[in-house]
């Protein structure tokens, strides 16, 4: 397998369906998967934070994880994201997706123990070993504290299986830093939603994208065309969706992103507790952002159902 495969273009970090008794929808997560797919996406992440995996055992990891590969079907690359609490375990899930045939891996330097550079890379490089598949790393201050810089990917670059840095510090000055740092190392994805258009603007060669999930083909179009040097026509386009991006950077992103599924009619509100469906003028909120989103969607970008 090739250590450094080029990724790149919009990887959705899918939400994992469930059925109202919160048990593990696999037809529902499977046709979402579907869906996006034939809207053009380029690849997938499979349990992130958006996939509710602080609420999922390890067994249903691989379930969801299995779900993805049949329904891709070779079509696209299909990642297992690993955000274990300790290294430990994150290589009990690796060594299972392994087995099932993941294409690669996205994984947290470190979750819920704010670890220090040191602790953070030296658990990338062990989960790296037993994957010995291409990585992702995910990095994310704003939600986890932790902080792998671009010294830090610099001192990591003689690790052959990480090929891509998935970059969500909410900073988009780190992606001009990152690439005067490391250069063309590691495919670079840009994970805050509403710093799609910036992030691509500078160079970054992909989304891990959020309310891709329910609009897959309008943000292929935005990719499409900041990759094509059309700003100005990518503009408007990125405009439309912007209020509805906002939503991805929320505590609440799993309750606001299902809710757009359902008013999209691509998916329900159903996930696990202690998460509840939006309620009042939150609910309402987003309503009126989806519902004006749709209004006014864009004809020649529009994802087919």
């Amino acid at each position: 397998m090739n250590p450094q495969p080029r990724w790149q273009g919009i990887f959705p970090a899918i939400t994992t369906k469930f059925h109202a008794d919160e048990s593990i929808d696999a037809e529902g997560t499977a046709r979402h998967i579907d869906f996006q797919i034939r809207n053009g996406i380029h690849g997938l992440v499979t349990c992130g934070s958006l996939g509710e995996a602080s609420t999922l055992s390890l067994e249903e990891k691989l379930q969801v994880a299995q779900i993805a590969l049949e329904a891709a079907d070779g079509r696209v690359p299909v990642l297992a994201n690993v955000s274990e609490t300790s290294t430990r375990e994150a290589l009990r899930y690796i060594d299972g997706a392994n087995k099932l045939g993941v294409t690669g891996y996205m994984v947290m330097p470190s979750v819920i123990y704010v670890a220090d550079a040191r602790e953070a890379m030296a658990n990338v490089r062990a989960m790296a070993d037993a994957a010995q598949r291409p990585l992702m790393v995910y990095n994310n201050p704003v939600a986890y504290r932790v902080d792998l810089k671009p010294e830090h990917m610099l001192e990591l670059a003689d690790c052959q299986w990480i090929a891509a840095i998935k970059e969500s510090t909410g900073d988009i000055r780190r992606i001009t830093d990152l690439r005067n740092t490391v250069g063309n190392r590691y495919q670079l994805f840009l994970g805050v939603d509403d710093l799609a258009y910036e992030g691509l603007a500078l160079g970054c060669d992909g989304l891990l994208a959020g309310v891709g999930c329910a609009f897959p083909r309008e943000t292929v179009a935005l990719y499409d065309l900041m990759k094509a040097g059309k700003f100005a026509e990518a503009l408007p386009l990125y405009q439309w969706m912007t209020p509805m991006l906002h939503l991805d950077v929320s505590n609440k992103l799993v309750q606001n992103l299902k809710l757009i599924d359902a008013l999209v009619g691509v998916g329900t509100e159903h996930m696990r507790r202690p998460r509840l469906p939006l309620v009042g003028e939150e609910r309402a909120f987003v309503e009126r952002v989806v519902g004006k989103a749709l209004a006014t969607r864009p004809k020649e970008y529009q994802s087919v159902a």
